[in-house]
């Protein structure tokens, strides 16, 4: 992951996009990718957006937008300096405390 964040940052650096790559333009632009990946399911039934990547057109373009969302993602935790990989621990814990297993009873804290 690291190494990723990395060769963004230096994409980015040799273009000199450092200025616009606030956390703001960070955020717009991931949720701009993150609806190009969804406007390629919005009017597929169920059956057919399960059968998306069954398609080789429609597995190129669900590949790119999720590499376009994990770029900018990637990009906006540089930025802020979050690690993606503990914030993503840390909120699974948080969950698994939030919605119990059905038939467990919840730790209050």
């Amino acid at each position: 992951m690291g190494e990723l964040q990395r060769r963004l940052a230096e994409f980015a650096a040799a273009r000199d996009w450092g200025p616009f790559h606030t956390p703001k333009n960070l955020a717009a632009a991931l949720s701009v990718e993150a609806a190009e990946l969804l406007e390629i399911f919005q009017w597929l039934t169920p059956e057919q957006s399960a059968a998306v990547m069954s398609d080789p057109d429609g597995a190129h373009r669900v590949t790119d937008e999720v590499a376009d969302v994990l770029a900018y993602l990637l990009q906006f935790c540089t930025v802020l300096g979050i690690d993606p990989l503990a914030a993503l621990d840390a909120k699974i814990d948080r969950n698994e405390t939030r919605f119990p297993t059905p038939g467990t009873v919840s730790d209050p804290r």
